[in-house]
């Protein structure tokens, strides 16, 4: 096609109506990148952060700790939609933490290191959708469930393709193409009106190379790479193939070096982090269901199911039991004066289960840090929005109900 000579003559300015468009600018998602690395920084740090985490800490694969994904599964069951799956997986907690840990581990490092960036933004949103459909779907007001925010916050990095600036994608683009002496595809930011400047096609608001149509971004020849591509279809396909051998050697090498980091810091958070179960909480005390509704002994009668003996919790410690009735987790405490405190441990925040250090007034939850009333579950301090329910407990010759 021949196109008409760039005028050496200034063209007067004409005004020209703005046309309407809702489609995003030209290359606009290759050009995002820059404003997105923040937003990629943290979320890798995060997820990577809390992939160590879990492995680093024992209690979230014991089954009887507060803060395991056990009694987590338990306890978000209760509020979730998908009860009935969250019930269906909790024989399977260990397996499911340990794929939910290496996940978020995977995620992270993928979007830390640039990576395969957009399938681990897509897996960090699947990871973080899940979370909201079993954790906080019912957190009031929905702002307040960090799942929900999360979620929303990887779909930027789903929607643009995976940087070339402070990635592993881009070195080994870049890396490839050198072998192949094929230009690197780095794009610049210039505003349209210059482009107008340089272009030999525009003419008093014309583009002679469409026939004398009107010039606009949404249609320019340059903008839309036929006038100018990126590389030949023949430079793409070449570089396309050794790029998914290098991608595929480079993912097989990461992945040694998540599974290795994360055993090691498994095994190290073993060693060094190998606490009880919670500070002051014993193991559950007993079997419940084994008498339900009212007991008859020597002294009387009982309302409530055994749960277990009395010598079981010694003054001032704590124990957990699964609840008569719903089977939620429980904590039952027997404080220094005699008396005994039983609540469901379900925290009404997010599901985790609370936990009690000897000697406070307060149950508190491990996982965002609400507090609760010893004395009466009232909540204390957010972001739980209501307290705690409380059962009562009754002993009778050496022994615990709770109805």
């Amino acid at each position: 096609m021949t196109t008409a000579p760039r005028s050496t003559q200034r063209q007067p300015w004409k005004p020209q109506w703005p046309s309407v468009s809702f489609a995003a600018p030209r290359r606009a998602t290759a050009l995002a990148e820059w404003a997105l690395l923040p937003l990629r920084l943290f979320l890798g740090v995060t997820f990577a952060f809390a992939g160590l985490q879990k492995l680093a800490n024992p209690n979230f694969f014991r089954a009887a700790s507060p803060i395991s994904i056990q009694s987590q599964l338990a306890g978000a069951a209760r509020f979730s939609p998908i009860h009935s799956l969250l019930h269906a997986l909790i024989p399977y907690a260990g397996l499911i933490g340990m794929v939910i840990a290496y996940g978020e581990l995977a995620v992270g490092l993928g979007t830390l290191l640039g990576f395969c960036s957009r399938i681990a933004a897509v897996g960090g949103a699947l990871i973080s959708f899940n979370l909201f459909l079993a954790v906080s779907f019912h957190a009031s007001p929905y702002f307040t469930g960090a799942d929900i925010v999360f979620f929303f916050a990887w779909l930027p990095l789903v929607i643009t393709p995976g940087g070339r600036q402070l990635s592993l994608d881009g070195y080994i683009e870049r890396l490839i193409r050198a072998k192949q002496g094929v230009p690197a595809p780095d794009l610049v930011a210039l505003p349209f009106a210059q482009v107008q400047v340089l272009c030999g096609n525009f003419s008093e608001g014309n583009c002679s190379a469409l026939h004398g149509a009107s010039c606009a971004a949404a249609q320019c020849p340059v903008l839309l790479g036929s006038a100018a591509p990126i590389a030949t279809p023949v430079d793409i396909a070449s570089v396309a193939r050794r790029k998914v051998v290098v991608t595929g050697a480079t993912a097989a090498s990461l992945g040694a070096v998540a599974l290795i980091t994360g055993g090691a810091t498994a095994a190290v958070g073993k060693m060094i982090g190998n606490a009880p179960t919670t500070s002051g909480t014993s193991s559950a005390v007993g079997t419940t269901g084994s008498t339900t509704g009212t007991t008859s002994g020597a002294t009387g009668t009982v309302a409530g199911t055994y749960v277990g003996h009395a010598s079981q919790v010694a003054l001032g410690t704590a124990a957990t039991l699964t609840l008569p009735g719903n089977g939620d987790p429980g904590i039952i405490i027997h404080e220094t004066d005699g008396t005994w405190k039983c609540f469901d441990a379900v925290c009404p925040h997010a599901g985790c289960s609370v936990g009690w250090n000897p000697g406070s007034d307060v149950l508190v939850c491990p996982c965002h840090g609400s507090q609760f009333n010893l004395n009466t579950g009232a909540v204390l301090s957010g972001p739980a929005p209501t307290g705690l329910i409380e059962h009562t407990v009754t002993e009778k010759d050496g022994k615990l109900y709770v109805q």
